[in-house]
């Protein structure tokens, strides 16, 4: 059984060093993800895959884009569980609504793209650890680059991330909350 452990490895102790963005999320009620961020596509009893709203604030000027990235590094697999991947947002906006993860709504920015998630979609994919598994991380990520990124159609979030770092993120902040399913 996975639980959380503040004291495990973050996701980010393998990455250089970047300056940090200020996030924040008004649907992250005390550390924890609400019943509609988890995934009604995967059963979820009360989930409806809507994406928390983000805000971010500290980024350097010269910024030209905005990447944000979802991942559950405690699913049980050896790579996590990408839940949401989204590139070229454009350095005016610092903000995205609840359900922007959603193509339906046209909540994101013109120009941003989404990737296609771990479960094979174009769009966030809520929460979904496996019942009595414990509580899972989920790191919301948002990194400010001084470039758009070209990738190609079928691109993944691992894809993009790699790209992320290969371009020397600018600056980058996350909020984490925690999602459990009971047995």
């Amino acid at each position: 059984m996975t639980t959380y452990n503040p004291a495990r490895e973050t996701i980010f102790e393998r990455l250089a060093p970047a300056p940090e963005l200020h996030v924040t999320s008004p649907d992250l009620k005390d550390g924890r993800l609400a019943a509609e961020n988890a995934s009604a596509i995967f059963g979820v009893p009360g989930g409806r895959d809507i994406s928390p709203a983000l805000a971010w604030s500290g980024a350097p000027d010269d910024t030209v884009s905005y990447v944000v990235l979802g991942y559950d590094p405690d699913a049980p697999t050896l790579a996590g569980f990408w839940h949401w991947g989204v590139y070229n947002i454009p350095a005016s906006v610092t903000s995205l609504p609840a359900n922007a993860g959603d193509p339906e709504t046209g909540n994101l920015p013109e120009g941003a793209v989404t990737v296609t998630n771990d479960a094979g979609l174009k769009r966030y994919i809520g929460a979904a650890p496996p019942a009595g598994h414990g509580a899972h991380r989920y790191f919301f990520v948002v990194h400010a680059l001084k470039t758009t990124l070209e990738l190609p159609e079928g691109a993944t979030p691992t894809f993009l991330a790699f790209n992320v770092f290969g371009s020397e993120p600018l600056a980058r902040g996350h909020v984490m909350a925690t999602f459990e399913v009971p047995a």
